[in-house]
């Protein structure tokens, strides 16, 4: 199977656990050109607040409570810094190569390249940081908020 078709199963599944988990939310279909009129923003509820990061959110409200998901656009050459969120979250990589890792700070050791298909979680309160090299990435990423963004302070 293509990375592509990979990619869009794994996507499938996420939102539509997310619409599942809204008992009476309604029925939610976006093709990707919907997904593009939709408004743009920088920081909001659960993202990293970095510059140059483009967040949708494509379902749900991260400042509220109940079932989220976002789409973040990361531009080449990104870096994000450890941080946590309160909520338990989990994601997909749409496009491009989004290198993930685990642990209180930024570690090249710890980074682990997740291309286009891949899934990842972000455990509560576990610390993560993330980056991009030569190449912009797209990821969903779906909780359930409210959400939040705490950077980790190494001392």
């Amino acid at each position: 199977m293509s990375a592509r078709a990979i990619c869009a199963a794994l996507c499938g599944a996420a939102l539509a656990l997310t619409v599942s988990a809204n008992a009476g939310g309604g029925q939610t279909r976006l093709s990707p050109a919907e997904i593009a009129s939709l408004g743009k923003g920088g920081a909001g509820p659960g993202t990293s607040g970095i510059e140059g990061i483009r967040t949708t959110v494509l379902f749900g409200d991260p400042a509220r409570r109940g079932p989220y998901t976002i789409e973040i656009r990361v531009p080449p050459h990104t870096r994000i810094a450890a941080h946590t969120h309160r909520d338990r979250r989990s994601a997909v990589v749409v496009s491009g190569q989004w290198f993930f890792g685990y642990g209180a700070a930024l570690a090249e050791d710890r980074l682990k390249l997740l291309p286009a298909g891949s899934f990842y979680t972000e455990p509560a309160s576990d610390s993560h940081f993330a980056l991009t090299r030569d190449e912009p990435a797209v990821v969903y990423i779906t909780g359930d908020g409210p959400t939040d963004t705490h950077f980790t302070k190494v001392r």
